[in-house]
């Protein structure tokens, strides 16, 4: 024994004492899962579906983990064809199925209700979204054909007429030949939602389309204001049509 202090060990540093701790063995530079890497992206692209959230993607994907092969190859042919073969009708934007041609390349031509003959072509009903045009037909009271807007005039959200369909509907009124059949329009029934954004657009509408010499109706109220009319059932879009009223 020399005298001399005993050694002891160095205190950490504060550096060492504020470190966070080690991720876990296994954890990526993302957030940590334990799904693998396919699972993983499909429930993230499930995620981002509206109405869906986490947990229901979760169940989705195992859901179709489950399934076939054949189920799951259906599904994903389901999807590609909707992006590759579906399109706006060239006359009343109606979404529609076109069929590939022997080639490849989708076939022309306007939609089955624009085609149909025994449909009153010179009646028009304007809707704001395809899904209003579903809902109505459903209801099997109107037989004459549609003009689809792709929305309504917002000024709020910037959307004006240039927007929508507008000037497309003008057309079909203007000259027969843009029109199903041929046909010249002799009444546009407004068909849009009661709204305050609705309201306005029907009434920008009906200035346009008076001023055109055509004759402008619009739903009957029996729709209950600040509804939709996909979520309206068949009785009241049924009452809703008969007693339509002029502009």
């Amino acid at each position: 024994m020399d005298g001399s202090p005993p050694i002891t060990p160095p205190s950490p540093s504060i550096a060492e004492e504020t470190a966070a701790p080690r991720a876990p063995r296994g954890a990526g530079a993302g957030v940590a899962t334990a799904y693998p890497e396919s699972v993983q992206r499909l429930i993230d692209n499930l995620a981002q579906l509206p109405g869906v959230g986490r947990r229901s993607a979760e169940r989705l994907a195992f859901h179709i983990l489950k399934s076939s092969g054949a189920e799951a190859a259906a599904l994903a042919k389901a999807i590609q064809d909707v992006k590759q073969r579906v399109r706006h009708c060239p006359i009343c934007y109606n979404l529609m199925d076109t069929p590939p041609s022997s080639s490849g390349a989708t076939q022309g031509g306007a939609c089955t209700i624009c085609r149909a003959e025994s449909r009153d072509r010179g009646l028009v009903m304007v809707v704001e979204q395809p899904r209003d045009l579903i809902a109505l037909e459903q209801t099997g009271m109107y037989r004459g054909v549609y003009h689809v807007l792709m929305g309504r005039i917002s000024p709020m959200e910037g959307v004006g007429p240039g927007d929508l369909t507008v000037s497309d509907l003008f057309q079909r009124v203007e000259d027969p030949a843009r029109n199903s059949g041929g046909e010249p329009v002799r009444e546009v029934i407004l068909g849009l939602n009661p709204t305050l954004e609705a309201d306005g657009t029907a009434l920008y509408l009906a200035q346009e389309l008076q001023a055109r010499g055509v004759t402008v109706t619009r739903l009957a109220r029996g729709l209950p204001t600040g509804s939709q009319l996909e979520f309206a059932s068949k009785a009241v879009l049924a009452d809703a049509i008969e007693g339509r009223r002029p502009m």
